[in-house]
């Protein structure tokens, strides 16, 4: 699968939204986050009991260890739909 298949993929899958991706730094020693702002504002929300109101994003952890172990350069940012 090349990689613009498995973004297309990520995109459709279960009616995910693909929100944004994540790499390492070119140093390593952080993650990079970026978030396309239209999808994230496409992205629905929750409230907490004090009144603050989140997204909620999931990255998952294999891609994510894949990414820091260098075997990955990105993985990618979704929200879940059901």
């Amino acid at each position: 699968m090349t990689k613009s298949n498995s973004a297309k993929e990520t995109e459709t899958m279960d009616n995910n939204i693909l929100v944004g991706y994540v790499r390492r730094s070119n140093a390593g020693g952080a993650l990079k986050l970026s978030i396309n702002t239209a999808a994230f504002a496409d992205c629905s929300t929750y409230m907490t009991s004090d009144g603050q109101a989140y997204v909620p994003l999931v990255i998952s952890m294999g891609a994510l260890q894949k990414v820091l172990s260098g075997e990955r350069a990105v993985t990618t940012v979704t929200q879940l739909h059901d």
